[in-house]
């Protein structure tokens, strides 16, 4: 056993405990106010694999997650290597494809990304850093929130590692290693929730992908369920398919996979290959989804959750990591705010994204109600014909609720508050409507009866 004392003569010290996409923004946003930040991560650094192990699924990126990378300075960089979506394409099991675009006012766009690219890149900008020490294959094995001090464990070693910092912050995912030592102090509420719905990673290699239309994430959407396609930059498209997992049970061969396909996704055939699909869908079992909310994302004077650590959504709507690089965007305005008072900094953030993150967690399981059945309803074509109009005539009014939610720095509370005052709206303006309707109607009756 060793201690680590952090090193005095720095301003103000950190540790980060996780290594994913959220932890080292984290930890570049730290290091950038001059604080000392010592990273761990207990996987190996992914920039040294040859294949990264984890999720591969990409990304989306829009505005929220953009905000958190040109903070860094990599926003541009980013963006050269990510492929913009102007909007969503349709493929019906009738054969029927129609392009919906994400803002037919303004043409702004999300971006395709890879996410194993995007962790490098920021963890690059970390390590240039000479205030910032990374620390692969460590992973957290005990908190004690009596004294603040954590004990980290590398990989394959008995020596055990105690130390602490001034700020403390979980940025490990979902099954968070921190937040697991949280939830057993009294007062900390937590709730997991597993949809009955997984997820299997298909693919579209380069040399089939001629018939895909560019720049739009594909949907093939199935009522109950739905598959995706996201392009790469080397022209493969990344394709996911999302269903219940007895959907999935009751495929177990080849035949039945192709039988099943052939009725139900019949265009994808052709663009992944048998062999490809085949390959594909027998190389690992679908993965689960899970949502996760907590009562509060600190503890004590100096340890706060962040990203899916805090609040792990479905990925339905796309925000994710950028709701988690927001997270660390508001940190950050809050620590500006109170001087960098850590204490006051983790509760004041738990005030401001509790309620955001769990209006994002919501909206992400509608979303997929949305994509995998409302976007072929006449209601949805309908109302999305009206938003558009009433968006080109009152810009600065009328934001639809995706804008609000995928181009705008709004609250996701306020975007879903936005969204029902809209709706009465609707219903005001129609019930109007109908009232002028008939007053006239009865007008021209009395006229014509004179």
């Amino acid at each position: 056993m060793k201690t680590v004392n952090q090193d005095s003569s720095a301003k103000r010290t950190a540790i980060v405990i996780g290594g994913g996409l959220v932890g080292s923004l984290c930890t570049c946003l730290l290091a950038e106010r001059g604080y000392k930040v010592t990273l761990y991560e207990k996987r190996p650094d992914i920039r040294k694999l040859t294949i990264a192990k984890g999720r591969s699924i990409n990304l989306a990126l829009s505005h929220r997650g953009r905000k958190g990378l040109k903070l860094v300075g990599v926003e541009e960089q980013v963006l050269k290597n990510a492929i913009p979506m102007i909007g969503r394409f349709l493929h019906r099991k009738d054969g029927f494809t129609v392009s919906v675009p994400y803002d037919p006012v303004s043409s702004q766009c999300i971006y395709s990304v890879g996410r194993n690219l995007l962790n490098q890149i920021l963890l690059d900008v970390a390590e240039r850093s000479k205030s910032v020490s990374l620390c692969f294959e460590h992973k957290l094995v005990n908190v004690d929130f009596n004294t603040d001090i954590i004990t980290i464990q590398k990989n394959g070693w008995e020596d055990l590692i105690k130390t602490t910092a001034d700020f403390i912050v979980g940025a490990d995912g979902a099954f968070s290693s921190l937040r697991a030592f949280m939830q057993k102090t009294p007062l900390f509420n937590f709730s997991q929730n597993f949809v009955d719905h997984g997820y299997l990673e298909l693919s579209i290699p380069p040399e089939k992908s001629d018939n895909m239309i560019n720049n739009h994430l594909h949907i093939w959407p199935r009522g109950d369920f739905m598959m995706i396609a996201l392009p790469n930059r080397d022209k493969s498209w990344t394709v996911t398919l999302f269903m219940p997992f007895k959907n999935f049970d009751a495929i177990t061969n080849a035949e039945e996979l192709l039988s099943f396909f052939k009725t139900t996704f019949p265009d994808a055939i052709p663009l992944m290959g048998e062999d490809t699909l085949k390959d594909f869908y027998f190389k690992t079992p679908p993965q689960s989804l899970v949502s996760i909310k907590c009562s509060q994302y600190h503890l004590g004077k100096k340890f706060m959750i962040i990203g899916d650590a805090a609040h792990a959504i479905v990925p339905f709507y796309g925000q994710g990591m950028n709701a988690g690089f927001e997270d660390c965007t508001v940190l950050n305005e809050i620590l500006n705010e109170t001087d960098d008072d850590i204490q006051k900094s983790i509760v004041l953030f738990t005030e401001r994204r509790r309620g955001d993150a769990f209006a994002i967690s919501d909206l992400a399981l509608y979303n997929y109600k949305e994509m995998r059945d409302l976007v072929t309803k006449p209601s949805y074509q309908a109302r999305k014909v009206i938003d558009t109009y009433l968006a080109k005539i009152w810009p600065k009014f009328w934001v639809p609720l995706y804008n609000s939610v995928s181009f705008s720095h709004m609250g996701y509370r306020q975007c879903v508050e936005n969204r029902k005052w809209q709706n009465k709206m609707l219903i005001v303006g129609l019930s109007l409507a109908i009232a002028i309707a008939i007053l006239m109607s009865l007008v021209l009756r009395i006229l014509a009866n004179k």
